[in-house]
């Protein structure tokens, strides 16, 4: 299917990006989550989630645990698994408070009452669960600070707070000319970019959203022979 292209303010025509929920890598996204949590709690304790977050590059999000839940004799059967469950999509798939309550709704039919109770009781660091996930984007794709920010805070996508997915992208341990880099090679693989549509198509807000110096760094390293004796 033909790429949808678009024209800028600047009157240049632009390729728009194809909605994350619609790529490859985020659909697997989705099941890992599904399948990670439901292993987190067959395998784990019933006071918590599990302690390992497992695909998170960094060391410290590989071995701290972001979510606990200790049971309360006060609250209902179904508050304490709700809790149970927030603490595990936390802890393996680095999910937002939102987007925890969403799947508690969603996924485990979960009455609102119990979903809010989980979100709201479970010890929680977010900020760390925004990173956590911000490795788990850099791992499937090349993003730049502001395209990563834009998919931790979407609505349609990750749901985290301004403040959640700004400490996020200040703190990955990342190279963003390196990002730029693999974006500009995948769109030299998929619809032969190269020189200046190609940084156009880096910087622009319709398209990857690097900075000048890094969409300069990716056109100036690519190496078109090299991909395509690949």
């Amino acid at each position: 299917m033909a790429k949808k292209k678009i024209v800028g303010d600047d009157g240049k025509v632009y390729v728009q990006k194809k909605p994350f929920y619609k790529r490859w890598w985020f659909i697997l996204l989705v099941i890992i989550v599904i399948l990670g949590a439901v292993g987190s709690l067959a395998g784990g304790s019933g006071d918590g989630g599990s302690s390992s977050s497992g695909s998170a590059t960094s060391e410290s999000t590989e071995t701290k645990e972001l979510a606990t839940y200790t049971k309360d004799d006060n609250a209902s059967d179904d508050e304490n698994s709700a809790a149970r469950w927030a603490a595990s999509y936390v802890n393996t798939n680095h999910m937002s408070k939102q987007g925890v309550y969403d799947q508690l709704m969603q996924m485990h039919e979960c009455t609102a009452e119990a979903a809010q109770y989980a979100v709201d009781h479970i010890n929680a660091d977010w900020n760390g669960a925004a990173l956590a996930k911000a490795y788990d984007y850099l791992e499937y794709s090349g993003f730049s600070k502001q395209g990563l920010y834009g998919q931790l805070t979407s609505t349609a996508g990750e749901q985290f707070t301004p403040e959640e997915a700004q400490y996020a992208v200040d703190n990955v341990d990342v190279d963003w000319n390196a990002e730029a880099l693999e974006a500009a090679e995948s769109y030299y693989n998929t619809m032969g970019m190269t020189g200046q549509e190609l940084y156009d198509q880096l910087v622009s807000e319709y398209g990857e959203q690097f900075t000048p110096e890094e969409a300069q760094y990716a056109v100036d390293n690519l190496d078109p022979e090299k991909l395509d004796a690949q």
